[in-house]
């Protein structure tokens, strides 16, 4: 198996190999432990599994019913309108719907985030306009910087994942609410909640009973992740009776499974169990990232999905830990270095019980701290050189609303910034005459081209929109409530999305989404409080 992990991982641009390829890869058809698949493991339950395998051969044999039946039992389950709810083939499915019909010209994402939402849109031409989640706050997704990226830039379309996928923040309800009706004018708000069950931070965190009563937000929920099924691939959004009934509209008439049939109408004997399942993750949660914080110069971020996100130690590769933990302990771990907005340097470990993380802990100090260490990579230091070391998603950031000044966002920053090193990393290509201009390259470069003085940009990104718009730093106290970023930023900022490589205030362009990593003040993470009692289907649902 050691000699085709590498083919493995590179034949897949964007994500992991399936557990069938390893499996049979492994050669005795077992597959690794994983730590990839953010799946909840303690459900089903085996009496579960064994009913699924007794009627095995009707499930496979037969028709299912339509998606209209499977839709409506689920919707008894959660107490939801039917009117207001489509399922899909798993919760891609649906993405790739809302964009053929809702998505006109470009969407708005915090980076890094699941992979369809910045990868769909741009197959299909539309502008992603990528919002840098800061790697020196934890991460956290600050909604009122994020509501004036997206008025700077003109976005139609505004997404956001909570928890989000790979670092699991958590935004609160009424946060998220206020968000909401800040981008009413917006053609679609998604907020995707494929984790959201696995959140211990509030009582009742969905925003589904909200999401019916609007004329353009959906609120996506997935199926899979929080009952173990992957395979199974179903996944279901709740909207107002409109929009709902434009996706159900373009689904397949047989869109839905057998097996996805079978588990929908199993769920109601088994509420008591599924919430048990929930309690049991979020606790070991806390476990394991006990355990992992223990690591010497290991970092895990605060999380409320079923998986943490760690960034690994000064000279690890993560493409290296990733292989070594594979082939030498037979451990699957999710290398986050194709996430654009991330780095080799992390890794996304999903929970699981405690022998499993005893043998990842294990597994990681043999690696890590070992005699064979993994090849280096140099610190991110000032955090201007980010590099994702994978071709293809250089190329996608690109090829996104920075494309305009690809050649530009890069080389003044690290000669400014760090231009002893240039001569160490660049003898070999014959670079001799490159240190020269170096020292120069900072006095000429303010006068010929107003645009690049954002490149020193320490911390403030309202600093770097003074040159270019001078009326609009003035009028703008900037403030942090939700309705009025809103109103003054569509009053000051031009018609029109902000042109290519200028970056919006309170963000960036996806040109320089390469690892600015300055401090951004009011960022917190929200930490885990414990995990509740057992509660009834709708409430384990999130939408009691």
């Amino acid at each position: 198996m050691a000699d085709n992990v590498t083919s493995l991982f590179r034949s897949t641009a964007a994500h992991s190999p399936s557990m069938a390829a390893l499996a049979r890869e492994g050669g005795d058809g077992a597959g690794p432990v994983d730590f990839c698949i953010p799946c909840n493991p303690y459900f089903p339950t085996p009496e579960m599994f064994e009913d699924m395998a007794g009627k095995l051969r009707d499930i496979i044999t037969y028709y299912p019913s339509s998606a209209d039946t499977i839709t409506a039992e689920l919707c008894s389950l959660l107490q939801l309108p039917p009117q207001c709810v489509a399922m899909g083939n798993g919760s891609t499915e649906l993405i790739t719907w809302i964009d053929h019909l809702m998505v006109r010209e470009s969407l708005a994402i915090p980076v890094p985030t699941f992979g369809r939402w910045t990868d769909q849109p741009m197959e299909t031409g539309k502008r992603v306009d990528m919002f840098p989640l800061q790697e020196s706050s934890g991460f956290a997704l600050d909604l009122a910087q994020y509501a004036e990226f997206i008025r700077a830039r003109g976005t139609r379309v505004a997404v956001i994942c909570n928890p989000n996928n790979p670092d699991g923040g958590f935004l609160h309800k009424h946060a998220i609410v206020q968000f909401m009706d800040a981008m009413a004018d917006l053609d679609l708000v998604v907020v995707d909640e494929s984790f959201l069950e696995f959140a211990d931070a509030e009582q009742e965190p969905s925003v589904v009973q909200e999401a019916m009563l609007r004329p353009n937000v959906i609120v996506l929920r997935s199926l899979g992740k929080n009952f173990g099924l992957h395979g199974i691939r179903f996944g279901y959004l709740v909207a107002n009776p409109a929009l709902a009934r434009m996706v159900r509209s373009m689904l397949p008439k047989w869109n839905l499974n057998s097996f996805a049939e079978h588990v929908v109408f199993m769920l109601k004997d088994h509420g008591a169990e599924y919430a048990q399942s929930l309690q049991q993750v979020r606790k070991d949660r806390l476990e394991m990232a006990g355990a992992l914080s223990a690591l010497p110069g290991l970092t895990v971020y605060p999380s409320q999905g079923n998986f943490l996100f760690v960034r690994l130690p000064v000279g690890a590769e993560g493409t290296v830990v990733r292989d070594r933990l594979l082939t030498e302990h037979r451990i699957l771990v999710r290398e986050c270095g194709n996430k654009i907005g991330s780095s080799s340097r992390f890794l996304r470990l999903v929970v699981r019980p405690q022998t499993d993380v005893r043998r990842l802990v294990s597994g990681l100090e043999q690696v890590l701290y070992g005699t064979r260490r993994g090849a280096a990579v140099p610190e991110l230091g000032n955090g201007t050189s980010y590099s994702s070391g994978t071709a293809a998603v250089d190329r996608l950031v690109g090829s996104t609303n920075g494309a305009g000044f690809t050649a530009v966002p890069q080389p003044q920053p690290v000669r400014q910034q760090v231009p002893q090193q240039v001569p160490q990393q660049v003898p070999q290509p014959v670079a001799a005459p490159m240190p020269a201009p170096v020292p120069v390259a900072p006095a000429p470069a303010p006068a010929p081209a107003p645009a690049p003085m954002p490149a020193p940009a320490p911390v403030p990104a309202a600093a770097a929109m003074a040159p270019t718009p001078a009326p609009a730093p003035q009028p703008t106290p900037t403030p942090m409530p939700f309705p009025s970023p809103v109103a003054p930023a569509a009053t000051m900022v031009p018609p029109g999305p902000t042109p290519p490589g200028v970056p919006a205030r309170g963000g960036l362009t996806a040109a320089q989404v390469r690892g600015t990593t300055g401090p951004v003040p009011g960022l917190a993470p929200a930490p885990a409080t414990g995990w509740p009692a057992a509660q009834s289907w709708p409430n384990a649902a999130g939408m009691g």
